[in-house]
């Protein structure tokens, strides 16, 4: 039997930070120290702990680091995270239609769109996958530590579509934690990429690891000083010019890892926002190109990437299985509307 202890809880999960307090300072506030504001506001919170908070880079003012001495302003926008969920762990049961690519009494594969939230947690309590997935079984296995997630073992980003398998019993579960422990599934991810890389394909080994001035995304370390050990295997499908079709495998699974590593060799994904690929990183200063690309982003109002395959060890039948979806829609047509713009230029 696993430890899950051993395993961890989702794969990476520990790297998450979740907003737990949020401040709209008012027009009429009296500037005052960040910490005394907070020790005054949020209850049973001690002056010692927000400073320890703040100084660990926590508490973010306007979306930006400060020290325990800054002096709030009139109209600041403070916000708290800490490395744990907000405690609401029930999960409402909601009549979503999922898309099954494969089921038995064990697992079940489903083909995720993009847009839809993996759980529930803060700003997203309804409307997700595990909302789905509680309205169609009873009970799910949940793994310690991840109350509210039941049979989850890996996730995929909001704005990212494509391929998740779940784990409907508690041996299912156990077996593909390990699985994803000693990186022996499968995956195949295809990305639409800014610029042509010099390579057909290469290996990025670089580590990943929370950035300390935006939170919300993670930073590479390639002299591995920082961060967790994270390698991406990379070769390109298709050039068009100024954008790539590029299809990434996974040797590790931390949390925005194929963004941070595309980004970390100058080949940002295709309008990701959080990795600074939906603004125009190649191609010329026309404005009818402008207006070309504008659209593309209309068209795919998201990062460029898709879970394309899985691949693992069935935790039952000791079968290997391996499952594939086609790119989505979206994708497709701005794939196509590249091929076209390059072709006829």
């Amino acid at each position: 039997m696993v430890d899950y202890k051993d395993e961890g809880n989702l794969e990476d999960e520990e790297v998450e930070l979740f907003e737990h307090f949020h401040f709209n300072i008012d027009k009429g506030q009296t500037q005052i120290r960040i910490d005394k504001f907070l020790t005054d506001k949020i209850a049973n919170a001690t002056r010692n702990k927000l400073q320890q908070a703040i100084d660990a880079g926590h508490v973010l003012v306007n979306d930006k680091q400060v020290k325990s001495n800054y002096k709030i302003k009139p109209l600041d926008s403070i916000r708290i995270y800490l490395e744990r969920p907000v405690m609401h762990t029930e999960v409402v049961p909601e009549d979503i239609p999922l898309n099954i690519v494969y089921e038995d009494e064990s697992l079940m594969i489903v083909n995720k769109p993009a847009g839809m939230v993996v759980h529930p947690a803060h700003g997203n309590w309804t409307g997700t996958l595990v909302n789905a997935l509680v309205y169609y079984f009873n009970q799910l296995p949940t793994m310690p530590g991840n109350t509210g997630r039941p049979g989850l073992v890996h996730r995929i980003d909001k704005d990212t579509s494509g391929l998740l398998v779940i784990a409907k019993t508690e041996d299912a579960m156990t077996h593909l934690a390990h699985q994803f422990f000693h990186h022996s599934i499968e995956r195949t991810y295809i990305a639409l990429v800014w610029g042509e890389p010099n390579e057909d394909q290469g290996t990025i080994n670089a580590h990943v690891g929370r950035s300390a001035k935006d939170r919300r995304i993670v930073d590479t370390f390639p002299d591995g000083d920082q961060g967790k050990h994270a390698i991406t295997h990379w070769k390109v499908l298709q050039r068009l010019r100024y954008v790539s079709l590029v299809q990434c495998n996974l040797e590790t699974g931390r949390t925005h890892q194929i963004r941070a590593h595309m980004k970390h060799i100058n080949h940002p994904l295709f309008n990701d926002a959080m990795y600074g690929g939906d603004k125009i990183r190649k191609g010329t200063q026309f404005s009818k190109y402008k207006s070309f690309v504008k659209n593309c982003f209309d068209m795919l109002p998201r990062q460029a990437l898709h879970a394309k395959s899985l691949g693992f060890t069935h935790p039952v039948t000791g079968e290997k299985i391996y499952f594939e979806s086609p790119l989505p829609e979206d994708f497709t047509a701005v794939v196509n509307k590249w091929e076209n713009y390059v072709n006829y230029e």
